[in-house]
C-alpha cells in the first residue's frame, strides 16, 4: 500500500543511514530544523526618493537533532559514538541521512546530514523491578541539513 497523490506520510516509519547504510530504525526524531540567515538591505528607490527594503537569503546554520534508538547491540552506530566522543574527528564525520518510509518501507523523504557527528548520549532511567525498554538518546550535530 504505497502513498497515493494527496497522502500524507506517517510519523511511525523512520530510520537512520550512515554513509549510505541502514543502521538504525528509531523510536523518535527531534528538533530536525533547517535555518539560514536573513539579510536585510535598505535602498533608496531611485524613482521615488523613498527608503525599500529587501530581505535575502544569507548563509545556512548548522544544526543538531536529537534520535532516541532502543538499546541494541548494533556495532556500527556504537562505534560512530565511540569515535565522536573520544574525538577521533576523522572517523566521526560522517555523512548521515533520517529516511522517512512509506507503509512497504519505501523511502519517501530524506533529510541528509553533512559531516553529522555525536555530541552526546543519554540513556533511559535503569530502575530495579521494571520491565521496560531501554532507550539511547543521541544528539547528532551537522554541518549542513539537505532535505530530498
Amino acid at each position: 500500500m504505497s502513498l497515493q497523490p494527496g497522502d500524507a506520510l506517517t510519523s511511525h516509519n523512520f530510520g537512520l543511514q550512515i554513509d549510505g547504510v541502514m543502521v538504525e530504525y528509531l523510536a523518535e526524531v527531534s528538533g530536525l530544523t533547517l535555518e539560514q540567515d536573513v539579510i536585510k538591505y535598505q535602498q533608496n528607490n531611485g524613482a521615488t526618493g523613498k527608503a525599500g527594503v529587501s530581505l535575502l537569503p544569507g548563509t545556512q546554520k548548522d544544526g543538531q537533532c536529537t534520535v532516541v534508538r532502543g538499546m541494541t547491540q548494533s556495532a556500527s552506530f556504537t562505534q560512530w559514538i565511540n569515535d565522536s566522543i573520544n574525538g577521533r574527528m576523522a572517523t566521526a564525520r560522517k555523512n548521515a541521512s533520517i529516511i522517512m518510509m512509506d507503509f512497504e518501507d519505501n523511502p519517501v523523504k530524506r533529510y541528509n546530514l553533512r559531516n553529522a557527528w555525536c555530541s552526546k548520549i543519554d540513556t533511559s532511567t535503569v530502575k530495579a523491578g521494571e520491565a521496560a525498554a531501554l532507550t539511547e538518546s543521541v544528539t547528532i550535530v551537522f554541518e549542513e541539513l539537505v532535505i530530498e
